[in-house]
């Protein structure tokens, strides 16, 4: 029998080599260790007792992602139906938003934060609302509030001064307009205010940003005793008064002792009687509880916040809060996410700490559901360029430029009664 043949280019008669059987049978067994589970028609076949094992797991089961352990997928079955009954106008009982913020599984913390920017986009669309701040009277806060640097108690470096003039007030408005921001906020370092000749003063402010047409003119001035002066403050032109609950009621005192959680709810009050829009929200990360802001949430609901900014704790060395380590990034978008499902009408507004705290993960505040953000400088600390944050709402496709100044959007259906979920 002659030996086999081939041709080359070149037209050389080449004599092949028969391949042994010994080396067959080897390549063969070898093929069959490296696929261990391969049929004879070629393709992978699972052996049935390995197929029992994976089937063992059944439809309430499967694999995360980045846990090696197996998770519950009837959690992403009532993360699902809680999303749902937002959409359609039904408010979240409080059982089932506490049960949101103990999520801890990453794959249940990401299906929470798609549904919480479902909601976003289903009641905000794609606009973003942007603010800023301007310190018109700074440090020497007879308060003790223990996260804030410009308290008299407290040694910092933060800096004092007295009740500016109108020009920076008005040179921030026009600064402000320039970047797509709607709304300037005066704030002052002080207890609260009062009628007498600071107030005379400050309304003069507002009335002056109200006649430049260039922002909204926006307050935070600390605690109202009065009526009269909260009448005072709309009749000068404020539109949005910014007085923070803080916290919950029942850690309130772990953060402030020289006054009252009753005496900030009471301030809002007579503001809402005067006609004036509330920004209202607080601080995470000053050692409350996940169910503490669950609560502050639900208050905030209460209260009628148009506006809620979540602030997160930036430790200021000086401040009895200096040493606290804050929360990972991921808690704080899970925090974010929670309360769009609880709030999924108003503005939810990322403020003080998001730079320091969030670092590369800022832009996924959007996907957990904030509509709104502080830009420029905060009080005592520095937030990344203005220009920054415009070319990320950019790349997000969101829109800076906001048109709901009545804030009209949150005052259309109200919400259903809420149902508690379980989920068999």
């Amino acid at each position: 029998m002659s030996r086999p043949r081939s041709i080359g280019r070149n037209g050389i008669i080449h004599m092949r080599k028969p391949v042994p059987k010994l080396r067959r049978c080897c390549a063969a067994r070898m093929a069959r260790q490296r696929h261990p589970y391969r049929n004879a028609t070629g393709g992978n076949a699972v052996p049935a007792k390995k197929f029992s094992r994976l089937a063992q797991s059944g439809p309430a089961s499967m694999l995360s992602t980045m846990t090696a352990a197996s998770i519950d997928v009837t959690n992403h079955a009532r993360i699902e139906g809680l999303g749902q009954a937002v959409l359609s106008g039904k408010s979240i009982a409080a059982a089932d938003a506490r049960w949101l913020f103990h999520l801890e599984n990453s794959a249940d913390i990401f299906d929470l934060l798609s549904w919480a920017n479902r909601i976003r986009e289903h009641f905000k669309g794609n606009k973003i609302h942007l603010c800023s701040i301007v310190n018109v009277k700074a440090g020497g806060c007879p308060e003790n509030c223990r996260f804030c640097a410009q308290s008299a108690l407290y040694q910092t470096d933060s800096p004092r001064y007295g009740l500016i003039e109108s020009e920076p007030a008005l040179r921030a408005a026009s600064e402000a307009k320039a970047n797509h921001v709607t709304a300037l906020g005066l704030v002052a370092a002080w207890r609260g205010l009062e009628e007498g000749p600071v107030l005379d003063e400050l309304c003069e402010r507002f009335e002056e940003l109200k006649q430049s047409g260039s922002v909204r003119p926006d307050a935070s001035l600390g605690i109202i005793s009065s009526q009269k002066v909260a009448d005072r403050l709309q009749k000068a032109g404020v539109e949005c008064y910014n007085h923070n609950l803080e916290t919950s009621r029942r850690f309130f005192p772990q953060v402030c002792s020289t006054h009252t959680y009753d005496e900030r709810v009471e301030t809002i009050q007579y503001l809402k009687k005067a006609g004036i829009k509330i920004c209202s929200g607080g601080i995470i990360g000053m050692g409350e509880t996940r169910d503490d802001r669950c609560d502050l949430a639900f208050s905030l609901r209460d209260i009628g916040a148009s506006i809620v900014p979540i602030n997160i704790l930036n430790p200021i060395p000086g401040t009895p809060f200096a040493d606290i380590k804050p929360p990972l990034p991921m808690e704080i978008l899970q925090t974010i996410a929670c309360f769009r499902f609880i709030l999924p009408r108003q503005e939810l507004m990322v403020a003080g700490g998001r730079a320091v705290n969030l670092r590369d993960l800022q832009s996924m505040v959007f996907m957990a559901g904030a509509s709104a953000m502080m830009v420029g400088n905060y009080l005592t600390t520095l937030n990344q360029p203005v220009e920054q944050d415009l070319q990320m709402l950019k790349d997000l496709g969101l829109d800076p430029n906001w048109d709901k100044h009545d804030f009209s959007d949150q005052e259309e259906a109200p919400s259903l009664p809420a149902t508690p979920m379980t989920v068999s």
